[in-house]
């Protein structure tokens, strides 16, 4: 037998058996009894006040084991905060478990939890529960997984940028390849169109590219020349007014302060 199973006789030794459906804002919780009869369905918030009515619920019954459809996140946090046996499930046997109380495959929320409980009765003896982790590898995780979402988040920022650009500013396109360059963002902020980059002049484009650090030897002529000539490639003032004010939403928000302070000429 593995380490992480019992018998079928210890695992109806506890006193109950949880399942929990998920979303951002609510759960929904069903727990049953070793027979399989429902002794709580209640809905929660997903707030301080809303785990607070968990642990208050299911404090009767002890430690029990839970099923979710998931393996992290702010409510599995929870359930091991509350010292429950939190046993995750895949979304394929969710499904599977999910049909045997209704064949149909209609969705419903306290069902699922229904099914995710009986399902923890009837099989978890098999099932691997989740271990707390510890803190320093916790917070490692959370690190890392959070960093991966504000690099996709930059990425689609840039995407969005550069489709505005397309429409108004191809000059500015066309003297900037990375658009993950704060230079190139800290442009667009300075010289929001075509028209004020030729109004504002060479001198402070030169101004420009030598504060930022951006002046080379070779790309340095060639932008200024594509200045010079950026009112001949974008389409009217009110377009071009209306279009900036678009583009310059989609710089991404941590840096938009940074931009206003710092691209004064």
């Amino acid at each position: 037998m593995k380490p992480c199973e019992q018998t079928a006789q210890d695992w109806l030794a506890h006193r109950a058996f949880g399942g929990l459906d998920w979303a951002s804002q609510k759960h929904n919780v069903v727990v049953v009894d070793p027979r399989g009869k429902v002794v709580e369905d209640f809905e929660i918030e997903h707030s301080a006040l809303g785990w607070k009515k968990f642990r208050e619920r299911l404090a009767p019954y002890g430690v029990i084991p839970f099923g979710i459809e998931t393996s992290q996140g702010a409510a599995v946090e929870q359930l091991l905060e509350a010292r429950m046996e939190v046993y995750p499930i895949n979304s394929k046997s969710a499904k599977s478990y999910r049909e045997r109380k209704a064949p149909s495959g209609v969705k419903d929320d306290r069902l699922d939890a229904w099914s995710f409980a009986d399902a923890c009765r009837v099989d978890g003896q098999g099932w691997r529960a989740l271990r707390p982790e510890d803190p320093l590898v916790k917070e490692l995780r959370l690190l890392c997984r959070d960093e991966v979402g504000l690099i996709q988040q930059r990425t689609c920022f840039i995407s969005q940028l550069r489709h505005a650009l397309g429409e108004y500013y191809p000059t500015a396109l066309e003297a900037f390849e990375d658009w993950s360059s704060v230079g190139a963002w800290m442009f667009v902020q300075r010289f929001p169109t075509p028209q004020i980059l030729q109004e504002a002049g060479k001198r402070q484009w030169e101004k420009f590219l030598h504060a930022r650090h951006m002046w080379r030897t070779e790309s340095g002529p060639r932008r200024l020349e594509l200045f010079a000539h950026a009112t001949e490639l974008c389409g009217t003032l009110p377009m071009a007014n209306a279009k900036s004010q678009l583009a310059l939403s989609h710089l991404p928000p941590a840096h938009r302060g940074t931009f206003q302070s710092s691209s004064r000429p």
